[in-house]
């Protein structure tokens, strides 16, 4: 990768150290450009005029998505985030009383509680795999939960605050003898992690544009294995996802489609088409590797700081680094690396409470990097944290 080449499209790299990929990427120029374009045009043509001239170029966002994660462009359904695209296809399953879900201990709060919601409404167990002594969800562990009870295996693939990466393509060979449902949060790996629906052999996965893809916020996407659509039955539907044929009967799409809905905004697709396709150009590999080397230079010299404790897990981890401070909350050292132009966030408990509580914590900071960061960004930010560190602990 040309670095500086990167960053010289990358504006706001030259105004923040910006470790926060995690939460949402700075956009490139050519994404933030793409959305601006589109709604210059929709000020001076309006926005219905606007999304039928460029509609060939709107639906390219399908095969541009599904060719970067293996899937078909009939698989892929756009949504306005990551967590309604989870929802969409949790809430779409037939779920009867005594069936078990399956989930991990990282498992993410707004999924959980999803979970939890269901349990008051009908009569289901929400089963914790339990972790390897090294922090990922043990497929030993899930192997011998397994029966026909089982609904659903819904797995968080790279949790919100361990720099864990799990094991979902092991998870999925596991899962191929049942006839559970196995649904996939890819939340914070896809433009992360080289995600392939096949290789993963998951039913559903959910992802969002801001985080690793650097799109635009307000934009994600839905992939549904055609095999599975039968299975579902979307939880919304209107005149986009279905057609009404009679006066007392409709017709639901027979591709993925059928868990969008009509009002989109289409200034935020095309910035995710071009996001996607600017990650495509990079090659997801050179992508991974660029980030887990930066992501390991600052853990090992985050360890090395007295006073410092990473908390990652797992023996694959990705660009995400949490750490703490003794004697200074996780809250007090973001606004203090705030001050010095640098941007991370908190990761708090109720964020991923069976892990958190797990391992004894409260408050982590999260520090996530991603290619566009360099070492020299590294040296300064573990300088700022040392100083801090010397403050509370003189």
């Amino acid at each position: 990768m040309n670095i500086d080449k990167l960053r010289n499209q990358t504006p706001g790299t030259s105004h923040v150290i910006h470790f926060n990929n995690a939460g949402a990427s700075l956009m490139p120029s050519t994404v933030s450009e793409s959305v601006i374009s589109f709604l210059k045009k929709e000020t001076l043509r309006g926005g219905y005029e606007t999304a039928n001239n460029y509609r060939d170029q709107i639906d390219q966002v399908y095969p541009v998505i599904a060719t970067f994660i293996n899937a078909t462009p009939q698989e892929i359904a756009l949504q306005e985030n990551a967590t309604m695209a989870w929802n969409m296809a949790f809430w779409a399953i037939d779920f009867q009383p005594g069936d078990r879900i399956l989930t991990s201990v990282s498992e993410y709060a707004s999924n959980y509680i999803a979970y939890l919601k269901l349990q008051k409404m009908m009569d289901i167990s929400v089963e914790v795999i339990p972790n390897t002594d090294a922090g990922m969800t043990s497929v030993e562990a899930l192997s011998s939960m397994l029966d026909e009870k089982v609904k659903l295996v819904s797995i968080t693939h790279i949790p919100t605050n361990s720099g864990l990466v799990n094991s979902v393509e092991q998870i999925g060979d596991i899962i191929k003898p049942y006839s559970c449902l196995y649904l996939v949060d890819a939340c914070q790996s896809v433009g992360h992690y080289p995600v392939d629906v096949k290789k993963i052999g998951c039913d559903m996965l959910s992802a969002t544009g801001r985080k690793y893809l650097r799109g635009p916020r307000g934009t994600g996407f839905l992939y549904v294995n055609n095999e599975i659509l039968t299975q579902l039955t979307p939880p919304f539907l209107d005149l986009h996802s279905a057609e009404w044929i009679k006066k007392e009967e409709y017709r639901v799409r027979n591709d993925a489609r059928q868990f969008e809905n009509w009002e989109t905004n289409y200034a935020g697709v095309m910035g995710l088409k071009e996001a996607v396709s600017y990650a495509t150009n990079l090659g997801i590999s050179n992508i991974w590797k660029r980030i887990t080397t930066l992501a390991s230079t600052l853990r090992n010299t985050l360890s090395q700081i007295s006073n410092v404790s990473v908390h990652d897990i797992g023996t694959t981890q990705g660009g995400i680094v949490t750490f703490t401070i003794d004697n200074i909350s996780a809250e007090l050292i973001q606004q203090k690396l705030s001050s010095n132009d640098i941007n991370v966030s908190v990761s708090r408990k109720s964020s991923t409470r069976l892990d958190m509580e797990q391992r004894s914590l409260d408050q982590l900071i999260r520090a996530s990097v991603h290619y566009y960061n360099t070492e020299k960004e590294i040296s300064t930010f573990s300088d700022a944290v040392r100083a801090i560190s010397t403050q509370a602990n003189p």
